[in-house]
C-alpha cells in the first residue's frame, strides 16, 4: 500500500512539475531559423519540417528568429504554464553574399545515417559573432555553410562537443572541416 501511495504521489509531483513551464512552438519561413527566447538560443524552429516545441518559463517573453540569409524577426509573447504558445513568422531575405565561396562544415556524422549524430544538441553556431545555425545542420557529408572566401571566427558551446573557438580561413572552391570530438 505504501508503495502504491508513494507512486501516486511521485506521479502527481511529476505532473505538477511538468506544468510549471509553458511551451513555444513556431512555424514560418525559413523553417530552420534559430529560436532565441530572452536572448537564449533554444534551437531551430523546425527540424525536417516538423516544428519543435521548447519549454519556457511562463511570463512575457521576447522571441527572436535568426537566420543569416534573412532579417531578424522579433515578437513578444505571453507564455502560460502548461500551455503551448504558437508563433507564426515570416522573415525578409537579405541580399545574397558575393562569391567566390568555400564550404565550412564540422567533422562528425559521416558514418551515421542522415539523422545527425548530435540529435538533441541545440548548440548555436556563430561566425564572426553572428548566428549561422545549429551544429547538427553542418556535420555530415552533404552539409556545410557556403561562405565567401576569407578569415572567420567560429564559436560553438556544445554540451556534447565542448567549446569551439577557432579561426578558420575559407578558400574558394575548397572544403574546410572543423573536427568534432565528444567530451
Amino acid at each position: 500500500m505504501r508503495l502504491l501511495i508513494g507512486s501516486l504521489l511521485l506521479a502527481s509531483i511529476t505532473l505538477y512539475a511538468a506544468d510549471t513551464n509553458g511551451y513555444i512552438k513556431a512555424r514560418g519561413k525559413p523553417g530552420n531559423a534559430g529560436v532565441f527566447v530572452d536572448g537564449k538560443y533554444l534551437g531551430p524552429a523546425s527540424r525536417f519540417t516538423v516544428p519543435e516545441k521548447y519549454p519556457v518559463e511562463p511570463g512575457e517573453r521576447t522571441v527572436i528568429f535568426r537566420d543569416p540569409r534573412y532579417e531578424e524577426f522579433t515578437t513578444k509573447v505571453t507564455v502560460t504554464a502548461g500551455k503551448t504558445t504558437k508563433i507564426k513568422y515570416s522573415m525578409k531575405a537579405v541580399e545574397p553574399a558575393k562569391g567566390p565561396f568555400g564550404r565550412l562544415r564540422f567533422g562528425g556524422g559521416e558514418p551515421e545515417s542522415f539523422i545527425s549524430v548530435t540529435a538533441g544538441d541545440t548548440s548555436a553556431v556563430y561566425i564572426n559573432d553572428a548566428f549561422w545555425g545549429h551544429i547538427d545542420e553542418f556535420n555530415n557529408l552533404g552539409s556545410g555553410m557556403l561562405l565567401p572566401a576569407g578569415q572567420y571566427t567560429v564559436k560553438v558551446s556544445s554540451p556534447i562537443f565542448g567549446e569551439i573557438n577557432q579561426q578558420v580561413t575559407i578558400e574558394p572552391n575548397k572544403l574546410t572541416i572543423i573536427p568534432l570530438h565528444k567530451k
